[in-house]
């Protein structure tokens, strides 16, 4: 292993050196040079860019004294044939490479000493060692096999390449023309499956267009139906409101101690028609609730609020509600309830359906009220929890207690008939308030409800105002019997 010249890397390894002297060297140095590349296992096209190459740069440095050509094979950086042209200095200066540099990988002049170098590498066929000895014995032996020849053999030689290479432009050129023919089939069926699904989709983009019309017109449709529905809840409790409130009042007209005496028949079915008017007068006023809440005529009147007072009310108002004496109705400690800015109508219809509701179905123990704020000095958000201990609800009908009219099966219904308004009117209020209400129950346990509200802290009520804690007179604190029959009458 040796070193032709500093451009040659110290990897590499050298096989044949000749002398360059005549016009018949420089045919046979390119006669080597293809039998080289052969032996290398290069492709048709690399060993006429060789040959070409090298009897390029013999011409260029013919006459030149001590010229010589020396083959080797380079392991690093990258595994290469390099064809070295070596001279003394001072010899015709001034190489012409670019005849070779478009044939070869790569071609440099250098210096090495008194001498100078052209260097001339072109790549190694993948998978060839240059470090392996039986490859460099077979390229060593195609070098050497080749004898002077004349000009007219050389040319000969020449042509069989260019024939050679002309055969393989032709192939080549018929496989561009087939690969051309099957592109063109390709960017035809391309196109046809481009303008199929430009069909397709514009197809596609119709039927959305019209579904869309179609869903805008049925939520047109849906509107107009929402809208007539709460008309008609509207003027019908209206329109029955009177009469039933006729029915009521001259019932208990007729049942008061300063009317006429009646006979026991008489005031049993007088009593019969006071509970059926005071039923249809209560679903007369959820009927009226709703609709309100629906068309949006509920408006929102905020001011201080004495939560001691509205709780006290609540309690001795419904406290008469209670199934039994065995349900204890649990409210907070007036000193826990501060006053709250907010909508005191809307708060009162929210606790009192809550807690009727709660109350209706607890055969025994207790109906407890709860409130806390987030922060008592500041308070922001202020929550209610009604929880009791009554019947409870099944898990999977929780979804659905909150839709209007609708009644739990089971014990729910025995003998406690209702609208299924209640819920969903006090969850419509929460929200209209800004807050929001939550429902968790267990069957046999009962049923907690949750209410947060959002709040500003207000002042104290001035003199005139009833006494925190003071429930009205005629009312019913926690544990003490309220009048046998509640008040019918509601907040409209």
């Amino acid at each position: 292993m040796s070193a032709p010249g500093r451009g040659v890397p110290l990897a590499a390894f050298d096989l044949a050196t000749f002398d360059l002297a005549s016009e018949q060297d420089v045919f046979a140095l390119r006669r080597s040079g293809q039998s080289a590349a052969v032996a290398l296992g290069m492709e048709r096209q690399d060993q006429v860019r060789i040959a070409t190459a090298l009897s390029e740069l013999g011409r260029d440095r013919l006459g030149c004294a001590g010229l010589s050509v020396t083959f080797s094979l380079i392991a690093e950086p990258a595994p290469s044939l390099a064809v070295v042209f070596r001279w003394p200095d001072g010899t015709r200066e001034g190489p012409d490479l670019e005849p070779a540099s478009r044939l070869v990988h790569r071609v440099r002049v250098e210096r090495d000493g008194g001498h100078r170098l052209i260097v001339a590498e072109h790549p190694l066929p993948p998978g060839t060692a240059p470090d392996d000895p039986a490859v460099r014995a077979r390229v060593d032996k195609a070098l050497r096999r080749h004898t002077p020849v004349t000009p007219a053999d050389d040319l000969r030689a020449q042509t069989r390449d260019l024939i050679a290479t002309l055969e393989e432009t032709r192939a080549q050129r018929e496989e561009l023309r087939r690969l051309n023919e099957e592109l063109e089939e390709t960017n035809k069926g391309v196109l046809a499956l481009y303008s199929e699904l430009s069909q397709e989709l514009e197809e596609t983009n119709s039927g959305v267009v019209a579904l869309h019309a179609e869903l805008e017109e049925t939520s047109r449709r849906l509107r107009e139906t929402s809208e007539a529905k709460t008309r008609f809840w509207t003027n019908i409790s209206h329109e029955l409101r009177t009469p039933v409130n006729a029915i009521v009042a001259l019932t208990r007209l007729l049942l008061s101690p300063g009317t006429g005496p009646l006979n026991e028949d008489q005031r049993t079915q007088l009593s019969l028609v006071d509970a059926s008017s005071q039923t249809l007068f209560a679903l007369v006023n959820d009927l009226l609730d709703v609709a309100k809440a629906e068309s949006g005529q509920v408006q929102i009147e905020s001011a201080p609020v004495d939560l001691r007072t509205l709780v006290g009310q609540l309690a001795a108002v419904l406290g008469g509600t209670r199934p039994s004496t065995d349900v204890a109705l649990r409210t907070p400690a007036p000193s826990a309830l501060p006053v709250v800015v907010t909508d005191e109508v809307l708060l009162t219809r929210i606790l009192r359906n809550l807690l009727s509701n709660a109350l209706k179905f607890t055969a025994k123990g207790e109906v407890v009220l709860e409130f806390a704020t987030d922060d008592e000095r500041a308070p922001s958000w202020m929550t209610f929890t009604v929880t009791d201990s009554g019947v409870g609800i099944p898990q999977d009908e929780l979804g659905r207690v909150f839709e209007e009219f609708y009644q739990i099966r089971g014990p729910h219904q025995r003998g406690h008939r209702g609208t299924g308004l209640g819920l969903p009117y006090a969850r419509t209020l929460a929200e209209l308030l800004g807050g929001s209400l939550a429902l968790s129950s267990t069957p046999g346990a009962g049923t907690r409800v949750e209410v947060r509200l959002p709040c500003r802290p207000g002042q104290e009520p001035g003199a005139g105002a009833r006494p925190p804690g003071a429930a009205p007179a005629g009312t019913a604190a926690e544990g003490v019997s309220a009048p046998a029959r509640p008040n019918p009458e509601r907040d409209t």
